[in-house]
């Protein structure tokens, strides 16, 4: 379960919050703002229920707190209560935070509203307890030492963190972020001061706000609490049959997990959002619809619904719907189905018992190269090759459990064994009764304050195949002669060129660190996916501002986008040698054709090779044995509509006489394909009703049986291949609708001719 969290914002809204500091083009409270809403947007995003939140307004107009009356309390107003926030709760929270028209209200009134307020909610539990003051430091201030001091003993006596930070930008004197402000008023001066001691004396922070601005870029870890994958033992032989067998109580967690950005839904506008009542997620409403509380009842989810329909000629339509519960599992076999009934099934699964045991070792010199271990099932010595590249998924820790002190001791000289001795063990591995096993690699890691092993999964002999490749560095011809100077490769001044090329190119040591000693540009710790952190940042900003733009995304976030400017520069000398090293020249430009989409290259010289050479592109009959080549040389010959309509009715009676002399539906795949290529091509060069005039008369012939008798099988197989009518949604020159391709596709309707 995660930490539960209890955070109390105090946002000052005075009159002095107003006025607009070091060169902003905002007020100071907007610019406070910025920071406030990127908080608490993060943790509505966390989405969980241990995570609340309140807000308090300091130097309002109105006082509304549960120690009203008192004048210290005056102006304070609780705008928010301690609770998990939704949208709705954000948008009720925008309206709120506005700028009043006093300067009256006490900074350290507010931190006891807080405190008041993390007390009542949070009562004995165990909270990671938080108090974040935003203030421009120039109201009045009640730093009666007396009550200071009983203030801090408080936040350190009940655990909770308090931050301060300046809503003016840089106006807090700030060493580290190196900033004193000049000519300061006397009243702010003492209140800084204040401030400083009180966080001082309890272990706060404080801060300017330009700096938390600043650092708002930086994506956050999500941390998350881990759940075991497997609990059991690990064990070195069989304990069954061998009283020597190593049996090890473990755990396994996730040491690396992959994080996805977030998805989207759909939804819809409800038809009369005024009728709609707000009732919590997932309810049904009379319409069907599911209401979205988050929207005001705006916003309706989307239901997915699935039918499933066999065919029936007696039924309306030719089909009949089937529930779910009626249907078989079949599998594909060759081109037929075989059904498996549920109870037959069982057979198919294999039977396993949860267990992590040890196979083999692999020592670390031998990574990559071969290592012979014994065969279980044969008895017979195996050749076993494990590469890097094999590791099949994100690493798992392994560690023994918690409160055996025997299991760790024992997984501790393990690990040390697997150290001392170089090697890896190789181990099957069943995280629960009846799941498929798994091959794991262990790795020993010892650290100061923890030992474990590493695992990844690694592939079974089914899963690799491997590939072979031509050699980068010289050709072989099939004679076996080895040639090592080809127009294929690199010469000598190419490789040089690349070489230095890369050279002046090298980010490795591009970097600095903090002494400004060379160091590596992009250290993995400092990169960060792009796609991820700003889609999170722009759904945050739009939950606030619905109708602002988004703005841009953090400088960190694109900040390896593109080469140093700097190497960039550097290394233009070296590009240029290389472009002429590799004789780099311009590709053709692609021009149309008159009448067909075809792409064609034209020549840099601009002479027709064919042309001078007497070829003649145009071909006047489409053959029965190469009926696809010679069907588009015939289009690329074509000049008039007349010409393509002629090569498509000669391509469609070579289809129709392949179907009617096939034996049985030898032929019918051919034929298959050579409709699919008159489809393709008639929808490329925009001539739809060439085609269907073919599918709809293709389809009369076969179901009158006039190809060769009855050829309905053909028809079903062509269905299957969905080969329909090319609609208006396909192509704009159509005339055919989407209901005239499924009337057409339908199998009991003719088509007129």
């Amino acid at each position: 379960m995660a930490e539960k969290e209890a955070t109390v914002y105090i946002v000052d809204v005075g009159l002095s919050m107003g006025a607009i500091h070091n060169g902003r083009d905002v007020s100071d409270l907007d610019f406070a703002m910025t920071y406030v809403w990127d908080k608490i947007t993060s943790t509505v995003a966390l989405d969980r229920k241990t995570a609340t939140l309140g807000v308090v307004g300091l130097r309002t107009d109105d006082t509304e707190n549960e120690l009203q009356g008192e004048e210290s309390f005056d102006h304070i107003s609780v705008l928010q209560e301690i609770s998990n926030i939704l949208l709705p709760d954000l948008k009720q929270l925008r309206s709120k935070i506005v700028l009043s028209g006093t300067d009256n209200g006490d900074a350290i009134s507010a931190i006891v509203i807080a405190i008041q307020m993390i007390i009542k909610y949070c009562k004995k539990l165990k909270y990671k307890r938080k108090i974040v003051l935003v203030t421009d430091g120039r109201g009045p201030l009640d730093a009666d030492p007396d009550s200071v001091k009983e203030i801090t003993n408080k936040i350190k006596q009940d655990s909770m963190e308090l931050v301060i930070v300046n809503a003016s930008g840089v106006d807090f004197d700030d060493a580290e972020y190196g900033f004193k402000e000049e000519d300061k008023s006397p009243q702010k001066a003492r209140n800084e001061q204040t401030f400083a001691e009180l966080t001082e004396s309890c272990g706060g922070i404080i801060g300017t706000l330009q700096q938390a601005v600043d650092e708002l870029g930086m994506p956050r870890l999500k941390a998350t609490r881990p759940v075991p994958s497997y609990k059991g033992q690990l064990t070195l032989g069989n304990p069954e049959e061998y009283n020597s067998a190593a049996c090890i109580d473990v755990e396994r967690y996730p040491r690396t997990m992959v994080r996805r950005p977030l998805t989207a839904s759909r939804y819809v506008m409800r038809q009369d959002p005024a009728d709609a009542s707000t009732q919590s997620t997932g309810t049904f409403v009379p319409d069907g619809d599911i209401e979205m509380p988050d929207a005001d009842g705006n916003l309706a989810g989307v239901k997915s619904s699935r039918t499933y329909q066999v065919i029936d000629e007696e039924a309306p339509g030719g089909k009949k719907d089937v529930d779910r519960e009626d249907l078989a599992k079949g599998y594909e076999y060759g081109r037929t189905a075989v059904h498996i009934n549920e109870t037959d099934e069982n057979v198919t699964k294999l039977e396993t018992q949860a267990g992590l045991e040890i196979i083999g070792f692999i020592p670390w010199a031998n990574v990559g190269s071969l290592w012979t271990g014994l065969n279980a099932v044969t008895k017979a010595d195996v050749i076993i090759k494990y590469d890097r590249y094999m590791s099949m998924t994100v690493s798992s820790i392994l560690i023994a459990q918690k409160t055996n002190s025997k299991a760790i001791m024992a997984l501790s000289s393990l690990i040390h064994a697997l150290f001392e001795l170089e090697s890896y063990a190789v181990a099957r591995l069943v995280p629960k009764a009846d799941k498929p096993p798994v091959i794991v690699l262990l790795a020993p890691s010892i650290e100061v304050d923890y030992e474990c092993l590493l695992d990844v999964q690694i592939p079974f002999t089914e899963d690799v195949r491997p590939y072979k490749f031509p050699p980068l560095d010289r050709v072989v011809t099939i004679s076996g002669k080895v040639i090592k100077e080809h127009r294929n490769l690199p010469n000598e001044i190419l490789t040089s060129a690349m070489s230095k090329f890369v050279d002046q190119m090298d980010l490795s040591t591009f970097g600095r660190d903090d002494d400004g000693n060379p160091s590596e540009y992009m250290p993995m710790t400092e990169t960060f996916s792009p796609v991820l952190h700003r889609i999170d940042q722009a759904v945050r900003w739009r939950a606030v501002h619905p109708t602002e733009p988004v703005p841009p995304p953090y400088e960190i976030l694109v900040r390896y986008s593109n080469p140093p400017e700097v190497l960039v520069n550097q290394s233009k000398r070296r590009l240029e040698k290389l472009i002429a090293a590799a004789d780099v020249k311009k590709v053709p430009p692609k021009v149309q054709g008159r009448r067909r989409n075809r792409n064609e290259v034209k020549p840099l010289s601009g002479l027709n090779v064919e042309a001078l050479l007497g070829g003649d592109k145009k071909k006047a009959k489409v053959s029965a044995q190469n009926a696809i080549p010679d069907f588009r040389r015939l289009l690329d010959s074509a000049d008039s509509i007349e010409a393509i309509r002629g090569a498509a009715h000669q391509l469609g009676n070579i289809i129709e006489a392949r179907i009617k002399d096939s034996f049985g539906n030898i032929a019918y795949p051919r034929a298959l394909e050579e409709i699919k290529t008159l489809r393709e091509e008639m929808t490329e060069i925009e001539e739809p009703e060439v085609f269907n005039s073919f599918a709809k008369q293709l389809k009369r012939k076969l179901l009158s049986e006039e190809l060769g008798g009855n050829r309905k099988d053909f028809w079903w197989e062509y269905r299957k291949s969905k080969l329909g009518l090319i609609d208006n949604n396909v192509a704009a020159a159509s005339n055919a609708t989407e209901e005239d391709a499924k009337s057409v596709s339908d199998e009991a309707g003719v088509p007129s001719s």
